[in-house]
């Protein structure tokens, strides 16, 4: 059966700075076919938008680097259209690495391949609170910083998808915290909506003397999602045995040379303290565990879920622009066509 035209984003070449137009190519073919069993093809609904992103497009990472001509790889929710798998059928919402597509053609019986969603489940927050961004979140904060009651907690790129939902975590556990984020707005929606205690405007303060004065008695969980000076800030204002999460970098995304290390790195080893990166893969057996408390937690208003959409297939290059100009609020999504 056909259901019309594919129109796609495939990668034309590789980002050595700015992500621009010429990075992508908009093709437009005819909707692939089922031709096996055990396969479904889905229509995208929503993309999600990562600054992962940019990453997969430069070099390999924790995944492989997305090919030359290859669509765009991105998660995103889809409804299947026509289904040769018995465990689904027309008109289920399914999630998975589909891509900067209308069409995709997918096969089910692979383990990971398309992933339901629960009923009931809005798709927004599917890609938001409790997908990737509030599972990383989750793991980051409390497996990887080991945060404890009444501690100091400073979370960078604080207003972004991963660092908000972070953040009301650790107020969820009795922490005191401290966002850093760009722009009075930003902040404002930090202490105001999200409950942080205090907000840092780094475009318009002194990051390191704003940490002096707002944590006085030094940062213990340091969550970091942009790396660079802020890290070098954060690392110097570091308490004896304080944790620092290595979560993201997205200020050296795309920087046509990388900055040399940390100045302040020194203080780890003077403050007996800990650095340690990890990738939510890593995860995957515990995500029904997450998922359960965040659940809970936005059912009792403890997690508030912000959620940027940009309307259209063809806008998905500018919305993925959009995170590292900092226009975005919160997680960032393209709606592509309504369930």
């Amino acid at each position: 059966m056909s259901h019309g035209v594919n129109r796609q984003w495939r990668l034309a070449t590789r980002p050595t700075g700015p992500i621009d137009d010429h990075i992508f190519r908009w093709v437009e073919e005819p909707s692939p076919a089922l031709t096996a069993d055990g396969q479904i093809l889905v229509r995208n609904l929503y993309l999600s938008i990562d600054p992962t992103q940019r990453e997969w497009i430069a070099h390999d990472t924790y995944l492989p680097a997305v090919r030359i001509g290859d669509v765009m790889r991105s998660l995103s929710v889809a409804r299947v259209e026509e289904s040769r798998h018995p465990g689904y059928a027309r008109g289920d919402l399914v999630q998975g690495l589909f891509g900067w597509q209308d069409y995709a053609l997918v096969d089910a019986a692979v383990p990971g391949g398309s992933t339901k969603l629960p009923p009931g489940m809005p798709i927004t927050r599917a890609l938001s609170t409790l997908g990737l961004t509030g599972l990383t979140a989750y793991f980051g904060l409390l497996d990887v910083g080991r945060l404890m009651e009444g501690e100091t907690v400073v979370v960078s790129g604080a207003a972004g998808a991963t660092g908000s939902v972070a953040g009301q975590i650790a107020k969820i556990k009795r922490c005191r915290v401290i966002g850093i984020a760009g722009g009075a707005e930003k902040c404002a929606w930090l202490t105001r909506e999200a409950g942080f205690d205090a907000a840092i405007d780094y475009k318009s303060e002194n990051v390191r003397a704003r940490l002096r004065e707002l944590c006085p008695k030094a940062v213990d969980v340091y969550f970091d999602n942009v790396g660079g000076a802020i890290l070098d800030a954060a690392l110097a204002e570091l308490a004896f045995r304080g944790r620092v999460v290595l979560c993201g970098a997205i200020s050296s995304y795309g920087a046509r040379e990388l900055p040399s290390g940390p100045k302040n790195y020194l203080n780890l080893i003077l403050q007996r303290g800990r650095m340690e990166g990890f990738v939510i893969i890593d995860y995957v057996k515990r995500f029904g565990e997450a998922v359960r408390d965040l659940s809970a937690w936005i059912a009792t208003g403890q997690i508030k879920d912000q959620v940027d959409v940009q309307e259209g297939l063809e806008n998905a290059p500018q919305a993925l622009r959009r995170l590292f100009s900092g226009e975005n609020r919160g997680k960032q999504l393209v709606k592509i066509a309504d369930p």
